[in-house]
């Protein structure tokens, strides 16, 4: 087996992660956030909507979803924000500074709720 060698500590180069990439791994974080949050949920609406900035070392992201109703809607867009934040940052290695929940509709449960 041939030997790897390391380049110098000096030329590794970078890592640069495409904005499209944030993109999804927010959206499926946001996802699993509400699967988590919301169990008795049938399936989701229509996925998250995510835009993402990430000006040099951190990352700015904004999500937009759709939530059932009646419920604690703080709560659930505290878990997807959480959640966002979390897997951006550990998928990525980008420091999130901030992760903006958007409410872009309600849907009705059915059922004795």
């Amino acid at each position: 087996m041939p030997a790897v060698l390391a380049p110098a500590r000096g030329r590794r180069g970078s890592l640069r992660v495409a904005d499209r990439v944030f993109v999804k791994v927010a959206a499926r974080a946001a996802r699993d956030a509400l699967v988590v949050a919301c169990p008795g949920l049938p399936s989701p609406g229509t996925p998250p909507h995510v835009s993402v900035s990430v000006p040099g070392r951190t990352a700015t992201v904004r999500v937009g979803v759709e939530l059932p109703f009646p419920a604690d809607l703080a709560a659930l867009a505290r878990a997807v924000r959480d959640g966002v934040a979390e897997q951006v940052a550990a998928l990525t290695g980008t420091r999130v500074v901030e992760v903006t929940v958007l409410v872009e509709r309600l849907l009705p449960t059915t059922g004795g709720e």
